[in-house]
């Protein structure tokens, strides 16, 4: 069981270096009651990649989910201003409601 929820959508854009970037994470439960941090990225628009990682307990998500913040953060991704959470972007059929 989530205890609360952790859902994340940044975006990396540069005009001048023709990029646009998101990334996407949510840790939530999985049919089988396990705990996953499912993350999604790739250039806005396009479909991406997606990855889904299992843990034991969710400390150990978490952990990694604000490890994982911290490195977009310094790499330059900021909040979409135009993104609310739950609500999945037009230009972003295959990103994730983070």
């Amino acid at each position: 069981m989530i205890t609360q929820p952790y859902q994340l959508y940044v975006e990396r854009t540069d005009a001048s270096r023709k990029m646009a970037r998101y990334y996407a994470m949510e840790i939530s439960t999985s049919l089988f009651g396990e705990i996953c941090l499912t993350r999604a990225w790739g250039r806005i628009g396009k479909g991406g990649q997606r990855r889904i990682q299992s843990f034991e307990r969710e400390e150990e998500a978490v952990s990694l989910f604000l490890e994982l913040l911290r490195q977009k953060k310094a790499r330059g991704y900021r909040p979409c201003p135009r993104h609310r959470p739950g609500s999945r972007p037009a230009s972003r059929p295959d990103a994730i409601d983070v």
